[in-house]
């Protein structure tokens, strides 16, 4: 069996991701990199890897994601994990208090085998009027995609990875192996 290092503290991205790789034995580094603060996430996921390749072994796999509010200039975008733990969910329903809901969530999934491979997934959808659902994590509760009625917290991990920006980027990932 295969086995790939999945960099990552986040118990439901390895759910998401062991899902899509059912042959690979996943092992989890939760030490993580330090994120540095960037206009994209292709920036982030370059530097962490570029830190990470000289304390763990190769191959090894990582992301960033990002929740991009439309009418919030892109806002929270690279400073998700931050927005959610200061604000939360309920700090984005404020934000959103008469404006409009179209929101993409991206995710740029970094591969490293000696040389950095990069692969971007997203999925447009729309902010919830109130956070439902109790599966996922982060932003999961009130981000519903294109043609599903559901939030992604409301779904199995097999339905939220035919939908999510993390299933596009493993699947460009998938690929290309």
């Amino acid at each position: 069996m295969y086995k790939l290092t999945l960099v990552t503290g986040n118990k439901g991205k390895v759910k998401e991701i062991q899902a899509m790789l059912p042959d690979v034995s996943l092992e989890i580094c939760d030490s993580g990199y330090p994120e540095i603060q960037a206009d994209r996430l292709e920036e982030v996921v370059s530097f962490g890897a570029e830190w990470l390749s000289k304390r763990i072994e190769p191959p090894f796999l990582l992301d960033d994601s990002g929740l991009f509010i439309e009418s919030l200039g892109g806002f929270p975008g690279v400073y998700s994990s931050y927005v959610f733990r200061t604000i939360g969910n309920v700090g984005i329903l404020k934000l959103l208090e008469g404006k409009a809901r179209n929101a993409t969530f991206s995710t740029v999934l970094g591969y490293y085998d000696g040389s950095l491979h990069i692969f971007k997934g997203e999925c447009n959808g729309k902010i919830a009027e109130s956070p439902r659902g109790t599966q996922g994590f982060g932003f999961d509760p009130v981000f519903i995609p294109e043609g599903s009625e559901k939030t992604f917290a409301e779904m199995t991990v097999e339905e939220k990875n035919r939908y999510s920006h993390r299933s596009m980027a493993m699947r460009k990932f998938i690929e290309s192996w």
